[in-house]
């Protein structure tokens, strides 16, 4: 799965970044002290646990911005399961630069395998169910092009990529049109006023205040920390007052809650934790494989 030209570009920042922080202007000193210019050689990027790669192309960026003549080959494509011991990519050329650039290429490739492995954890559990799994905005400030697409690398989709691409109406801004006779639909109106052609979508944490907000029509309607029981009866009243309203679930979303969520019969099921608590994939470089 290749980076789209934003996610190309959001990531030769970050490398940039990335080596800047590694290099402080004087170099790695251990390499060009231990290993002579003129030495070659190849190493491999090897699986050390199962999981779902990602981060290939960023791998990639990390070893040719240290230096644009080594050779980056991958074995297996973004978004592949792989076992124990699983040849992920190679690169060779000069071995001081290979060891330049080993640890950026391989925090890049780790985080993002770590995303996608998460997210492929999730959407096991709902698997057969007609729901859409989401991420959230609740990414690595910096990464959140990248962690997005580890998620879809994963099987899951992405929710609106900032505060820019869709309208997100939630419990504080209600909180701040408390004045309103109708604080919901209120929001509704005047969000649709200053642009109709966005997704829409309203928060609401009771059933009262879905009735309200199907009564307004957005596009989407979010069940905050509802109960399975209280998302059942959610779906129920939608079906009968706005059938054409989707309905997504979040918050209290784990790998133990996700599958009884979804069998309510919500439309999208958004989760954080594909972003926030996945833990980096085991991944090493061996030289000279």
């Amino acid at each position: 799965m290749p980076f789209t030209p934003a996610e190309a570009d959001a990531c030769r920042r970050l490398v940039r970044m990335a080596l800047d922080e590694d290099l402080d202007g004087a170099g790695d000193i251990t390499s060009a002290a231990t290993i002579p210019d003129e030495q070659r050689g190849q190493a491999v990027l090897v699986a050390r646990t199962p999981g779902v790669v990602a981060g290939l192309p960023a791998a990639e960026m990390s070893f040719r911005t240290v230096d644009p003549e080594l050779t980056f080959t991958p074995q297996v494509e973004d978004g592949a399961d792989v076992t124990r011991g699983s040849r992920l990519a190679t690169v060779a050329g000069r071995m001081r630069s290979i060891l330049t650039g080993e640890r950026t290429a391989l925090n890049f490739l780790q985080r993002l395998s770590g995303v996608a492995s998460q997210t492929r954890r999730h959407v096991a559990l709902v698997a057969g169910l007609p729901v859409k799994l989401l991420d959230t905005r609740k990414t690595t400030p910096g990464w959140r092009l990248l962690e997005k697409y580890a998620v879809r690398c994963g099987g899951g989709h992405n929710h609106r990529v900032g505060l820019w691409d869709a309208f997100l109406v939630k419990d504080n801004h209600l909180a701040a049109l408390a004045g309103s006779p109708d604080p919901v639909g209120e929001a509704v109106r005047r969000a649709r006023a200053a642009n109709a052609a966005v997704p829409l979508e309203i928060e609401v944490d009771t059933l009262e205040q879905l009735d309200r907000a199907l009564a307004a029509r957005p596009d989407i309607v979010l069940l905050d920390n509802m109960s399975p029981e209280q998302m059942r009866e959610a779906v129920r009243r939608r079906d009968a007052a706005a059938p054409g309203v989707l309905l997504e679930a979040s918050g209290g979303v784990s790998l133990n809650t996700l599958r009884a969520i979804a069998e309510s019969g919500v439309d999208r099921v958004s989760v954080g934790a594909l972003t926030h608590s996945a833990v980096a994939l085991d991944i090493g470089l061996d030289y000279g494989s």
